[in-house]
């Protein structure tokens, strides 16, 4: 088990050297915690997939690490994976399905695109002393604490907080306001959340340009109904020149807590930020954009408590993994060194 094969991959990613670089480690069998998390460290991604067969085709373990810390839930990590697996036809009628912490999550190839299969982790309202109506008690104490705290630690206007299991949602006025956000990263690491979205509607620019919201190549592959078909999207076909064109939302993602800073791409933060732009504008499916140095896209859309991630994954290196038989680290020095 100590041998596998390595990729090199950048998930969501419309062209090589954007979206988020993730290193997959496929082994024969599922690891010990700390071979995973050496792995991890010794990769220094910001997610190492860790993927193992599973007790029937199609499926495989999938375990996922940063330099210091174990996931979670992470989509750029599996979306990874999964482009790999689907490659090689490791899928069953183009699926993987991956048993992880977070349940089953399943994955399959749209075009050329991947679709994932999340839960959907919908934020509610964070009420606090902005946002409470001068009503006496609205606010509960924590969550007023917490509210507060996301203000004073973003230097930008704040119309809406919110909060989910994982993550605290911020809404901003502007996509121009995410851009120029700074978020204070130390008083983060301190909130008790993993991470900090900061989040606002698209302002359709750039549909002919080449930045942050310019054309997004390879969507048309979602075109015509060949990649969602109409159930999965609550009876929608998917509308490729919509994906072509600005994107409807964008974010950006903050986590010193898993060890990242600021996220390039975030699959994870988008099963809030699908069920939320969802509601807000009334339709689907939708085109994030996140709005980091690297940038990236995520296609999303709602299926009851699922809700369906796409996006590319360009594979930029493969190779193998060496771990010579029996050694693991802290192995004291061979006698004829010593």
């Amino acid at each position: 088990m100590d041998n596998g094969r390595l990729w090199h991959v950048d998930a969501f990613a419309t062209a090589p050297f954007a979206g988020n670089p993730a290193a997959v480690l496929l082994l024969d069998r599922e690891p010990d915690d700390e071979l995973a998390a050496r792995a991890g460290a010794e990769l220094n991604q910001p997610a190492t997939a860790v993927a193992w067969p599973g007790d029937r085709p199609g499926w495989f373990g999938l375990r996922w690490f940063t330099a210091t810390r174990e996931l979670e839930l992470c989509g750029h990590g599996t979306l990874a994976a999964a482009r790999v697996l689907l490659d090689s036809g490791a899928g069953v009628d183009g699926r993987i399905c991956f048993e992880t912490m977070a349940g089953t999550l399943e994955a399959r190839a749209v075009g050329e695109w991947v679709q994932l299969r999340f839960p959907s982790l919908p934020p509610q309202p964070l009420i606090d002393a902005a946002t409470a109506d001068g009503e006496p008690g609205a606010a509960a104490d924590g969550e007023a604490v917490l509210g507060e705290a996301v203000r004073q630690l973003l230097d930008v206007p704040v119309s809406e907080i919110m909060r989910n299991d994982l993550d605290v949602v911020a809404v901003l006025s502007c996509p121009a306001d995410v851009r120029r956000a700074a978020p204070d990263l130390a008083a983060l690491s301190r909130l008790p959340v993993r991470g900090l979205v900061i989040t606002a509607a698209g302002d359709g620019g750039g549909r002919n340009g080449s930045g942050p919201d310019a054309a997004v190549p390879g969507a048309e592959a979602l075109d015509g109904g060949k990649a969602l078909d109409g159930a999965a999207l609550g009876g929608a076909a998917p509308d490729g020149a919509a994906l072509g064109g600005a994107a409807d939302f964008v974010s950006r993602f903050f986590s010193p807590a898993t060890g990242v800073g600021e996220d390039a791409v975030t699959g994870s933060a988008h099963c809030a930020l699908g069920p939320y732009w969802i509601g807000k504008l009334g339709r689907q499916p939708l085109l994030g954009r996140q709005l980091s140095a690297r940038g990236g896209v995520v296609q999303v859309a709602g299926d009851g408590d699922s809700v369906l991630l796409a996006g590319p994954a360009l594979v930029l290196s493969e190779g193998s993994w060496r771990l010579p038989a029996g050694s693991r680290p802290g192995q004291p020095v061979p006698a004829e060194l010593s």
